[in-house]
């Protein structure tokens, strides 16, 4: 079962708390790209999308789509008065130089030492990792949203990945649909649990080892 409507935005809202005021932001596609709807309005940063966008707005409202803005996802967007097209060259350019602040990236696996697998489908064909591999590599911080489990049933929130690797020891939030991790030194630890779960359940249903933040803040 996907995910709805209301805790998908609940997720985004909370990945939002860490856009800071003029960084320089990458968004990987699905709920990811849902962040800048939690901004402030005219909130002073940059979005860039490794198809060539500088300056990413908000989803556009339903019938005012233009079909030849989209972000790497071929998704809709709008685009930020100031805002401005490149080729991707420019765009990986950017990245590779670490010019990068932050990238909100989904996943399919994160270990306990924020080593990140994101791009491969298990029995599903893929054309490749796109931008990943740099994004996580060179991402001054690197934020995962992605839910909890898998289809299965099974923890996304792994000892060590089984998937191939898009990057290692690059993430350091995991925000899933039941709560909140940051990877510190290798170690991860729970900080933050959305309502109805409790530590019981976030314990039962992560097979990935993690200590206890000292203040655990509970997101309703």
């Amino acid at each position: 079962m996907g995910l709805g409507n209301e805790l998908k935005d609940k997720m985004a809202m909370r990945a939002a708390k860490e856009v800071k005021e003029n960084m320089i932001v990458n968004l990987g596609i699905g709920i990811p790209s849902l962040v800048p709807n939690h901004l402030p309005p005219k909130f002073p940063v940059v979005f860039q999308s490794e198809n060539g966008i500088i300056g990413i707005g908000p989803a556009p409202v339903t019938g005012a789509e233009d079909e030849n803005l989209c972000n790497a996802g071929g998704f809709p967007v709008s685009l930020m008065d100031g805002g401005c097209y490149t080729d991707s060259s420019i765009a990986f350019a950017m990245i590779r130089r670490g010019k990068i602040d932050l990238t909100i990236l989904g996943s399919l696996q994160v270990s306990e030492k924020g080593d990140l697998a994101n791009w491969i489908i298990p029995g599903k064909k893929v054309p490749g990792m796109g931008g990943a591999t740099e994004l996580a590599s060179k991402a001054k911080k690197v934020i995962v949203l992605m839910t909890h489990l898998d289809k299965q049933g099974g923890s996304k929130v792994v000892r060590e990945c089984t998937l191939p690797l898009t990057a290692g020891r690059c993430v350091s939030m995991i925000i899933t649909d039941r709560a909140v991790f940051t990877i510190k030194e290798n170690q991860l630890f729970l900080i933050e649990i959305f309502h109805p779960f409790t530590i019981k359940d976030i314990e039962e249903s992560t097979e990935a080892r993690f200590s206890l933040s000292p203040e655990i803040r509970y997101i309703r």
